[in-house]
């Protein structure tokens, strides 16, 4: 069996915590574990899982791998994608890649790197249920007994392992209609099948879709730099309609089976479900960080705090979340609509939906401090061994302070060293670098300043990390 993760997504339904390049998958739990790192585990324990293969957007390989890297699973395979074409697209190009290199009558596993699954022995036993269907050769779902009448999920109509239909996001009157018939599920988005079935499927009710992604491979070549990666090729990518794999195969098949299945499952779909996770006070009052919260005469709040001391005084089904740059008040009814907020932002091109202060990179981070006219004031994190890229700017010079360990910096050429409290300046249209040779992380202060300071300015004529043909 091939596990197969798709971790994408825009971060809009947990915005602030969740941004654009950094979506749900990758936000950490109360115990500290993200839902990738999760995602990963629950593949890895899985004792017929042979390789996992992870569908990533290119820019978040390197999350990803360290996400994986945590989990302790080290077969993993990755699909790089250039932008975002939904499910069908990815599960397509996975089960191409599955049949080239496992074989047709492999089983493919689709999850979804931003589930949680709280019952690990359930779910394995799920699985070994719907790998003997998909050995029948049936396009397997997975479908979750409703607890309540949730709106925010898609539903399976059923008999026994039989799909009736697939329905949409229902009211709250359709959504207790169908609770009390006995009859409906919770369409979790998980899937199992043979690779070949699903090629046969496809080509039977999607064979545009199936043709665009087999000339996306064909252009396509692998990422390289120690990584097992898939890179598409954009322009061929780009061409690949946009939808879903229930839309474009399942609601269409005959061969569909479906696993109902009890197994703790959560799509973490907005602030209420996750702060959920959060054990609840007297008042039901739900807290990620106790410490920097204070409540006082509040009930049914939830309030989540990056660092900053919150206090609440006075409130009643309110939701708190505070980042360092971008606060959310909202009434506890109101979570499904903070995408709107998101859309918002996005439209006005606001970079608070995009980005947070703080951005990882595969040498280590960075956290802009302040940013006014002309200046922009950043704190570098670079890991023992890693290296930024050799690189110019046009439009900006930077001055870099060292405040622990030492700094090797590449300047037009000369390599020198820049010890704790010493400090260099890189004049805009210089190529340089600064590595960290030592054992310990090195943090250095970037004051830049400038016409533009934008993070598309910069030219990368040399990286170990393949990312020559980025902006950022």
């Amino acid at each position: 069996m091939i596990s197969i993760i798709l971790c994408g997504g825009a971060g809009s339904r947990l915005w602030p915590v969740s941004r654009e390049t950094h979506p749900k998958p990758f936000l950490a739990l109360p115990d500290g574990e993200s839902l990738l790192e999760k995602s990963f585990s629950r593949a890895k324990a899985l004792p017929a899982t042979r390789e996992i293969f992870t569908i990533t957007n290119q820019a978040l390989l390197f999350k990803a791998a360290q996400a994986a890297e945590r989990a302790g699973a080290d077969q993993v395979a990755y699909i790089l994608e250039p932008f975002g074409r939904n499910t069908a697209p990815a599960v397509a190009a996975a089960a191409l890649e599955v049949e080239r290199r496992h074989g047709g009558r492999s089983i493919m596993l689709i999850l979804a790197a931003d589930h949680l699954i709280a019952d690990q022995a359930a779910f394995a036993l799920a699985v070994d249920e719907a790998r003997a269907l998909a050995t029948a050769g049936h396009l397997v779902t997975f479908g979750i007994k409703p607890k309540a009448p949730e709106t925010g999920y898609g539903y399976i109509e059923a008999e026994g392992r039989q799909v009736l239909r697939f329905v949409e996001k229902p009211d709250a009157r359709t959504a207790a209609e169908y609770l009390a018939t006995g009859r409906f599920l919770w369409n979790s988005g998980m899937f199992c099948f043979m690779a070949e079935t699903f090629l046969e499927e496809m080509r039977r009710h999607a064979p545009e879709l199936l043709s665009a992604v087999e000339k996306t491979l064909a252009a396509s070549q692998n990422y390289g730099y120690g990584r097992n990666a898939l890179k598409l090729e954009p322009g061929a990518f780009a061409a690949v309609p946009d939808i879903s794999v229930d839309y474009a195969l399942m609601e269409k098949s005959e061969r569909v089976a479906v696993v109902p299945c009890d197994i703790g499952w959560s799509d973490i779909g907005s602030w209420t479900a996750l702060s959920a996770l959060n054990p609840a006070d007297d008042c039901a009052n739900r807290m990620n960080e106790a410490d920097n919260v204070i409540v006082e005469d509040s009930s049914g709040c939830d309030i989540h705090s990056q660092g900053r001391l919150v206090a609440a005084l006075g409130l009643k089904n309110i939701m708190i979340v505070d980042t360092p740059d971008a606060l959310l008040v909202a009434d506890k009814n109101r979570a499904q609509d903070v995408k709107r907020i998101y859309d918002r932002l996005k439209r006005d091109g606001r970079e608070v939906y995009k980005q947070h202060r703080t951005e990882y990179r595969p040498w280590g981070c960075y956290t802009v401090l302040e940013t006014g006219p002309r200046f922009k004031i950043k704190r570098l994190k670079i890991k023992p061994g890693a290296s930024v890229s050799l690189q110019l700017h046009h439009h900006r010079s930077e001055h870099w302070i060292v405040v622990h360990g030492m700094a090797e910096v590449t300047c037009d050429g000369r390599v020198f060293l820049v010890d704790t409290n010493e400090s260099t300046y890189i004049k805009a249209g210089h190529k340089h670098r600064v590595a960290n040779r030592g054992l310990l992380d090195l943090i250095m202060i970037e004051v830049q300043s400038g016409e533009y300071l934008g993070e598309d300015d910069i030219i990368r004529f040399d990286d170990q990390y393949g990312r020559l043909e980025e902006k950022s």
